[in-house]
C-alpha cells in the first residue's frame, strides 16, 4: 500500500488543567459527531492550572460550531500535513532526514504505528514549508 500525504487543519485551544478539563472539550466534539484521529494535550508550565489541546480532523459545519463552542480554533500559525502508510523500520529516520536535507524545519511531529500501519502528523511554521515537505515526501515515497 502506498503512502498518502495531505494537508490537515489542526484545531487548538486552552483547557483547565484539572480532572475533566480535556473530557469537556472532547464531549462537545463527540456530541457533534467528530471522529478524532489526532489528539495531543498537555499542561502549560508557564500558565498554572492551564493546559492546551491540539486535535484533528474536524469535518462539516456542526463539528466546526462545536469546536468553537468548546473554545477551539483552527491553529492559524500551525501548518500541518498528515502522512499515512505502511510502517517500516527506520521510517521516522528516513522522513526526518529527507526534510532536513531539503532545509525544511519541523515545528513539531507526532507519530504512531499500529500493526503494519503508521500515521505521522507534521507541523511547520509556514504554508510554504508545508508545501515543500509535501513535494519532498511524495517524491521520495512514491511507489514505496
Amino acid at each position: 500500500m502506498a503512502y498518502t500525504i495531505s494537508k490537515v487543519d489542526v484545531w487548538a485551544g486552552s483547557m483547565k488543567d484539572q480532572p475533566g478539563g480535556l473530557a469537556c472539550k472532547l464531549e462537545t466534539l463527540s456530541a457533534a459527531g467528530a471522529n478524532l484521529e489526532f489528539v495531543v494535550a498537555r499542561r502549560c508550565p508557564d500558565k498554572p492550572s492551564t493546559g492546551v489541546v491540539f486535535l484533528a480532523p474536524l469535518q462539516g459545519a456542526s463539528q466546526t460550531r462545536a469546536a468553537k463552542k468548546a473554545g477551539l480554533a483552527k491553529a492559524a500559525s500551525l501548518c500541518s500535513i498528515r502522512l499515512e502508510g505502511p510502517d517500516k523500520l527506520g521510517l521516522g529516520t528516513e522522513i526526518t532526514r529527507l526534510l532536513a536535507e531539503a532545509k525544511v524545519n519541523l515545528r513539531g511531529l507526532s507519530a504512531a504505528a499500529l500493526g503494519r500501519r503508521s500515521v505521522v502528523y507534521f507541523a511547520f511554521d509556514s504554508a510554504a514549508d508545508a508545501a515543500k515537505a509535501v513535494r519532498v515526501l511524495k517524491k521520495a515515497l512514491a511507489g514505496k
